[in-house]
């Protein structure tokens, strides 16, 4: 049993073994798990690798720098991460606006990577460095050059040029080959971040039929035509209430659905957790997968931060979603740096005048799942007597169960864990999630 707990020292503290005890009489207070219902398998868990997060770090001590990656990357010391995201041009947790090719450049001749080399890139090997295994890494444009634009600019939203889709799509396969160089394998891609939003930061608009058309006509054939028809294509890459209506005008195209792996989502518009099994239903070969979540900038410090991302966290897994990935991994005791100003907190916040790290609650929460339910493994039928207990059950490649049980009331609740080993009994404490292992 790992426990975290409000009002206590416990976080992710393992705690004594509990037995199982063979007694066919317990028919109350009970959370069943059914180890032969078997449901997706996963790709992981992790967060962002953002200029925010990077020169954050670099504004730190060496041994600083280096427990924030261990406690993310180290799979004994830290949560294990192993499916990450990054940034393709700038984003809002940039440092300024930029661009691969800055002018007008149809040929892609002036494209330069040199700016993420400065931090960037640094922050990633580390990361592949102390993972000591593959970390699946998958980029998301927050908006094409301006002079690509309709508007000209990379704010503000404006859409891609007609004229330059083809190019756009150049640029994607310019930028994995550019990684590729500096020993990055780019695991997927995400066509737009956003694509309704028309933000005050980097972003870019796209309907459901402009981007099919987009990923139809030119990013899917460009990604084939360069070898790289391997890599990850989702869709959508935006919240969850519009994630069946997308999918299914993408999907309902099969020249547009063949280029497609999956559909992305974040959580920003409330929980819709029933479009996602309604998306699976209709489409049970595309995955599902959460790419981006945060809470604000005054939430720093407050509890409740990491029962919304756990509850987020099972809402997405009890409906198919085969990862989680946080938005940044780190952020300064501003909770940026950010272009726009559109601060927001993150699991460890590194105060850079003292040299001192904040591990949020989040951290703890999400930990509870990447730190024990690994790559491979393959959500597992459960019942419950109570919705006041949130319930997620997997099974890991090894055979190695692992059951989260959340409890975001004020109240302690008693349930027995029942399974093919018998019957045991537990206590969630108030405010507590456990992942129970056996």
């Amino acid at each position: 049993m790992i426990q975290t707990a409000k009002d206590s020292s416990d976080r992710l503290t393992v705690k004594e073994p509990v037995s199982f005890v063979q007694d066919d009489e317990i028919e109350n207070k009970l959370i069943n798990i059914y180890e032969d219902r078997l449901y997706q398998e996963i790709e992981g868990f992790g967060g962002a690798f953002t200029e925010a997060g990077a020169v954050t770090l670099d504004k730190m001590s060496p041994q600083k720098r280096k427990e924030v990656i261990e406690a993310y990357f180290d799979q004994e010391k830290g949560l294990g991460y192993t499916l990450c995201r990054t940034h393709i041009n700038s984003c809002d947790f940039s440092t300024g606006n930029y661009a691969y090719s800055e002018t007008e450049d149809i040929e892609l001749k002036n494209f330069s990577i040199e700016r993420d080399k400065k931090s960037l890139i640094p922050f990633i090997k580390d990361a592949m460095k102390t993972a000591q295994r593959e970390i699946k890494l998958f980029a998301s444009p927050w908006s094409p050059p301006g002079w690509m634009k309709t508007t000209g600019i990379m704010n503000r939203g404006g859409k891609l040029k007609e004229e330059m889709r083809e190019v756009w799509a150049k640029y994607y396969v310019k930028y994995i080959g550019e990684y590729a160089k500096e020993g990055i394998k780019i695991w997927g891609l995400t066509v737009q971040n956003e694509p309704k939003a028309t933000q005050t930061w980097d972003s870019c608009v796209y309907t459901a039929e402009e981007e099919r058309d987009f990923v139809k006509y030119f990013l899917g054939p460009e990604l084939h035509r360069s070898g790289l028809g391997d890599v990850k294509l989702m869709i959508w890459d935006h919240n969850r209430e519009r994630v069946y209506e997308r999918s299914k005008l993408i999907y309902s195209d099969p020249e547009a659905a063949k280029y497609v792996w999956g559909t992305a989502f974040h959580w920003y518009s409330g929980e819709h957790f029933e479009g996602l099994s309604i998306t699976h239903e209709a489409f049970p070969d595309k995955k599902l997968l959460f790419s981006e979540g945060c809470c604000a900038w005054a939430d720093h410090g407050s509890w409740s931060v990491g029962e919304a991302y756990g509850h987020d966290i099972i809402g997405n897994l009890n409906n198919w979603a085969v990862g989680f990935v946080d938005w940044n991994m780190v952020l300064d005791e501003n909770g940026g740096p950010n272009h726009v100003g559109n601060y927001c907190n993150a699991p460890i916040i590194a105060d850079t005048r003292s040299d001192t790290l904040t591990y949020e609650s989040s951290y703890y929460y999400i930990g509870h799942f990447s730190k024990y339910i690994r790559p491979g493994a393959r959500r597992v039928g459960f019942s419950r007597y109570t919705d006041k207990l949130e319930v997620t059950a997997f099974k890991n490649t090894n055979g190695e169960m692992a059951v989260v049980v959340m409890n975001r009331n004020n109240e302690e609740i008693e349930f027995y864990l029942r399974c093919e080993h018998g019957v045991a009994r537990f206590v969630s404490r108030p405010h507590s999630i456990m992942t129970l292992i056996y």
